[in-house]
């Protein structure tokens, strides 16, 4: 069972079993599409198209993942089956039935794990993985293309010493794209990322990097029964194509893929026009 503490009209928070808060949007009427942040920001990462589907006449929510956001800043729980246990929860509570959700890159498999687990009685219509981490982001005997354990122990050194700096460095540059020659730098979209990040907690952001490199989605992805629609940018430098996107749909029992030429993995704030064009096409198809 959860509890619920409302905060105003449109946003509250859930208690989870295990006493954490979670906080969430909920913004108008008809199906729910429910959108899954990638790490490590919040709900607000979704502003462009949490905006946008409400005007197409869907019912909108997003939440703060535990240690994110306005949700505690959790010890504990950090990892890939309590994250998909607290959506459970959010879609119990808000009683959630033939809803879209929607995952970028952690939130990807968070999606994945909820969908797998939770989606049956009519609860999951359709999903989408945007730059998603899925199956696996370490390199591994059985996923050789994946990134050294290196990568992610930089991502945890970084973090320990200045996260301050290390949540400055990563949206200036390879997270937009905006280290690209003749890219647009929006200091506006930097401030943002490092505004939602360091409202998060910094025990559970350190916890989810191995969450979102570690965790192996393979299974997870063969038992989703939904359509998914799994949308990617060739020049994602956060999550590299190859070995994401372009082995998840071969696991998807009805998967399709959309590419995206040149575009970053932040592209859904970078290119929000392309991308909710293509999401409200798949939602109506």
């Amino acid at each position: 069972m959860t509890s619920q503490t409302k905060t105003g009209s449109g946003s509250g928070t859930i208690t989870t079993k295990d006493g954490t808060q979670i906080f969430y949007k909920d913004w108008g009427t008809g199906q729910p599409i429910v959108f899954h942040h990638g790490w490590p920001l919040s709900s607000d990462d979704w502003d462009a198209q949490m905006l946008f589907f409400q005007a197409q006449g869907y019912r909108v929510i997003a939440h703060d993942r535990r240690g994110h956001g306005r949700s505690s800043q959790t010890d504990t729980g950090n990892e890939m089956d309590t994250y998909a246990a607290d959506v459970a929860a959010l879609a119990a509570h808000l009683d959630l039935k033939d809803a879209i959700h929607v995952g970028h890159s952690t939130g990807g498999g968070e999606v994945a794990r909820y969908v797998a687990q939770y989606g049956g009685g009519g609860r999951v219509a359709k999903a989408v993985l945007i730059g998603a981490v899925p199956p696996i982001m370490l390199k591994t005997p059985a996923n050789p293309g994946g990134l050294p354990i290196e990568v992610f122990d930089g991502f945890r050194a970084a973090l320990v010493a200045n996260r301050a700096q290390f949540f400055h460095d990563v949206p200036a540059g390879p997270f937009y794209g905006f280290n690209r020659p003749g890219a647009q730098v929006s200091e506006g979209v930097v401030d943002n990322w490092w505004r939602q990040g360091m409202m998060g907690g910094a025990k559970a952001h350190y916890d989810c990097i191995k969450a979102f490199s570690e965790t192996d989605f393979t299974e997870d992805l063969k038992k989703i029964d939904v359509p998914v629609l799994v949308m990617h940018g060739d020049d994602d430098q956060i999550v590299p194509i190859a070995d994401s996107a372009l082995l998840s749909v071969k696991l998807l029992k009805k998967g399709e893929l959309k590419v995206y030429k040149g575009f970053p993995h932040g592209m859904a704030t970078t290119h929000a026009d392309v991308i909710n064009a293509d999401l409200l096409a798949f939602f109506k198809a």
